[in-house]
């Protein structure tokens, strides 16, 4: 079915959102009050992503269908139905699987579907419309470097990722979007090809897109402004005269409950003269601001029976057996009392968690912006389902969720993991390269930087409460990234943290787009 663009852009501002993962960035913009902008087109080539930005795309028409148009989505949110549609919203759908797309941007084919989907809508220049997203960044992050400088055949030049950024500038060569909002990980700062820094190269890319693709010049340039500070660059400014550190936008500074430092280009372009608000710091939102209404839970056992009660003396044994190994008086005794009133208090009624959670009791405080979390019409916890745990990782979760209690942070190196049983098999252990292996993620204090790694092991996010004895869940890490409670992650379990972890937190997003809408109205150009 073709949509007709009148639909979805008349009287609203179209965004077409490029490496959209599951839709962090599209959801901000997307609930900016007053509701100014339509994503016209989303991009995003992993199947289980492109699932979660579909269904979120489906509940985001319904809703503006009205209350009575999302009972189909609850009722699949709540296990009461197999499916999220029926005929009552087949249009709806429809419109979803239109505006949510499965490419691969520098695929020719995926490429002219990208194109035909924004030609549709006649997007130019004389269009006040917006381009968001940010290129895969495995290639500028500092772990993916440090991977690839163990790889003798590597050449940075041959590594197509650091050129994706390119199907972002082609759009805007092409399409000339009155702004357009880039984001990526604060590695592209130092990122090089050869001699070259990427960084400085996509900067001179963005503020004159006709040069940078060999294009006869149109006369638009774009300013690239910092959010954070005054800082701009702009065609013609050398790059090695700013400070590319004030592109950085450090999230706990602004309400969100995670320290994220990413790399934020908002993109203006050279006929619009306002320039942009900027970013307004706010209190600290904490761990325990928006995990401590979430239910208790116990991980599960791996390689061997699990059950809660397996589970519970498995645990008990653990702080047991630590709290026996502290001397009186060396630099650890302070952990004595707490080990073993931890021993004495595991629960054994805990359960492990599901892809949909029952809610029994109902937490009377909820989370620190609960108007923005919760949702009344779910009477479940989505994926909040916990991971599977060897016995010996539980007995180091224990250590460090109970060394944080104490201590107020999270244990680091050898040095501090040096009772029975907690040293990890590292070959490397006591060199310092693992110092923060294993991290809690403190109550009083945003988290560390939710990342993609979440996928692969909860080493790095261990819940700060002893007695749970585990790492994140998928619902926990989502908390932390601001997406609203009915937000539904499709795929495996590991896919869902993979999708979490490379998102960019819509709470952010949205102050984002309320600058840009800002923007764009002061400049005449909101359409009426």
């Amino acid at each position: 079915m073709s949509i007709e663009p009148q639909l979805l852009t008349a009287g609203y501002i179209p965004i077409v959102d490029l490496f959209a993962g599951p839709g962090g960035l599209g959801e901000g913009f997307s609930s900016v009050e007053t509701d100014p902008f339509r994503i016209i087109v989303s991009a995003e080539m992993n199947p289980a992503a492109h699932s979660t930005l579909r269904l979120r795309a489906f509940f985001r028409h319904l809703k503006r269908m009205g209350t009575d148009a999302l009972a189909t989505y609850y009722k699949f949110c709540n296990g009461q139905a197999d499916s999220w549609f029926d005929e009552s919203n087949k249009l709806a759908w429809e419109e979803s699987c239109e505006e949510a797309r499965q490419l691969e941007l520098g695929k020719a084919d995926d490429n002219a579907e990208l194109d035909q989907r924004i030609s549709a809508h006649n997007l130019s220049s004389s269009t006040p419309w917006v381009l968001i997203g940010g290129p895969p960044c495995q290639a500028y992050s500092l772990v993916g470097r440090a991977r690839n400088r163990g790889k003798a055949e590597y050449r940075a030049e041959e590594d197509h990722r650091h050129f994706l950024y390119k199907e972002y500038l082609r759009i805007i060569q092409k399409y000339r979007p009155a702004v357009f909002v880039m984001e990526n990980v604060k590695g592209i700062l130092t990122a090089k090809v050869g001699e070259n820094k990427i960084f400085e190269s996509i900067l001179q890319d963005l503020s004159n897109p006709d040069l940078a693709t060999g294009q006869s010049d149109s006369g638009y340039r774009y300013r690239i402004h910092s959010l954070t500070c005054d800082t701009s660059f702009s065609n013609g400014n050398d790059p090695s005269t700013i400070d590319v550190h004030d592109f950085v936008l450090k999230s706990e500074k602004y309400g969100i409950p995670q320290a994220r430092h990413r790399v934020i280009l908002l993109g203006v372009r050279d006929d619009i003269e306002e320039v942009p608000n900027l970013l307004q710091p706010v209190d600290s939102v904490s761990v325990g601001d928006v995990l401590a209404d979430l239910p208790r839970l116990r991980s599960k056992l791996s390689r061997q029976m699990d059950s809660g009660e397996e589970w519970a003396s498995v645990v008990k044994a653990h702080f047991d057996e630590l709290a026996s190994e502290i001397k009186i008086g060396n630099e650890l005794s302070a952990l004595h009392d707490e080990l073993k009133y931890s021993a004495s208090e595991i629960l054994t009624g805990l359960g492990s968690g599901a892809r949909r959670l029952l809610k029994l009791d109902q937490i009377s405080s909820g989370p620190k912006l609960a108007e923005w979390y919760l949702d009344p019409n779910l009477s479940v916890w989505l994926n909040h389902e916990t991971r599977a745990h060897m016995s010996s990782d539980l007995r180091r979760y224990a250590y460090a969720a109970t060394f944080a209690k104490v201590f107020s942070r999270s244990p680091k190196g050898h040095s501090e993991f040096s009772l029975k049983g907690l040293r990890p098999n590292h070959e490397n252990w006591e060199s310092g390269k693992f110092s923060d292996r294993f991290r809690v993620q403190l109550y009083h204090k945003p988290a560390t930087t939710i990342t993609s790694h979440i996928s692969k092991d909860g080493h790095y996010f261990i819940h700060p409460d002893p007695l749970q004895c585990r790492s994140l869940t998928v619902r926990e890490a989502a908390r932390l990234q601001t997406f609203p409670d009915n937000y539904f992650f499709m795929g495996t379990r590991t896919e869902q943290f993979h999708q979490v972890g490379n998102a960019v937190p819509p709470i952010l997003s949205k102050k984002i787009g309320e600058i840009v809408f800002g923007l764009l109205k002061a400049s005449g150009r909101v359409p009426k």
